[in-house]
C-alpha cells in the first residue's frame, strides 16, 4: 500500500474498532502517558533513545533568525526532566478553553475571546473533505489527532480521547515535523516538509501547519489563563 492508502486504511480500522468496543479509561490514560513520554524523545531531525536537553545559550542562532530575537537564550524546553517517572499532566477537563479560558480572557480584554475562539474553530474545522486524490473523506479523526498530539507534547490530556489514535495515524517523520514546527520552528527545513504525506497537496500540508500553530497557541493560553485564575481565586 502507498502511504496514503495505508493511512486511510488505518483510519477506517480505527473507526470500526471504536464502534465495536471502546477502550477503558485506564487504557486511555496509559496510552496518553506512553505518548507523552515518547513525545519527549522526539527531537528535530529524528527520534533518539532518550530526551536531549536543549541549551539555547550554547547554540549559534542563525543570522536570519537572530535579528528578530532580543533574547538569544529564549526558546522551548521540554516540560519534564530526563528520566523523570511521573510527568506532569494538565487535565483538560479541569480547565478547558470553552468553559474557563474563553470567559476569563474576554473579561480581561473585551471581545478578544470571541476572536480567538473563532480563529481556533475556523482552523480546526477547515477541510475540503479530501485526502490527496480521494474525495468525500471525513478527516475529523486525523485533524483531532494532530491537534491533540501538540497538546500531548505540552502535557495536556483529554480524558475522552484515545491516544492510541495518535500512534496509529501519525508516523515517525510526521511526529518529528510536528515537534520541530511547534517547538523549534527555526529548524524546519524543506526536506522535513517533504518527508511526510508525500502524496498530499500543498494546501493540505499547509493546513497541518495552521493546526499545529493554533494548537500550540491554545496550549500556551490554557497554562497562562489557569495560572491567572488561580491567582485571582
Amino acid at each position: 500500500l502507498s502511504e496514503l492508502e495505508a493511512l486511510m486504511e488505518r483510519m477506517k480500522r480505527l473507526q470500526e474498532d471504536k464502534e465495536d468496543e471502546e477502550a477503558s479509561q485506564e487504557e486511555m490514560a496509559t496510552r496518553f502517558e506512553n505518548e507523552k513520554k515518547e513525545s519527549l524523545l522526539v527531537i528535530s531531525g529524528g527520534i533518539c533513545a532518550f530526551p536531549v536537553p536543549v541549551s539555547f545559550d550554547d547554540e549559534i542562532v542563525s543570522t536570519d533568525v537572530s535579528r528578530y530575537i532580543e533574547d538569544p537564550g529564549f526558546g522551548y524546553k521540554d516540560f519534564a526532566r530526563r528520566g523523570e517517572e511521573h510527568l506532569p499532566t494538565f487535565r483538560a477537563q479541569d480547565y478547558t478553553w470553552e468553559n474557563h479560558g474563553f470567559s476569563l480572557v474576554n473579561r480581561l480584554y473585551s471581545d478578544i475571546g470571541h476572536l480567538l475562539d473563532e480563529k481556533f474553530r475556523m482552523v480546526y474545522n477547515l477541510t475540503y473533505n479530501t485526502m490527496a486524490t480521494h474525495e468525500d473523506v471525513d478527516t475529523t479523526m486525523l485533524r483531532r489527532a494532530l491537534f491533540n498530539y501538540v497538546h500531548c507534547m505540552y502535557g495536556i490530556r483529554y480524558d475522552d480521547y484515545d491516544y492510541g489514535e495518535v500512534n496509529q495515524l501519525l508516523e515517525r517523520s510526521l511526529k518529528v515535523y510536528i515537534k520541530t514546527v511547534t517547538c523549534y520552528p527555526e529548524r524546519t527545513t524543506k526536506r522535513m516538509y517533504d518527508s511526510y504525506w508525500r502524496q498530499f497537496k500543498h494546501s493540505e500540508k499547509v493546513h497541518v501547519n495552521l493546526l499545529l500553530m493554533e494548537a500550540r497557541m491554545q496550549a500556551e493560553l490554557l497554562y497562562a489563563l489557569r495560572a491567572i485564575t488561580r491567582h485571582l481565586t
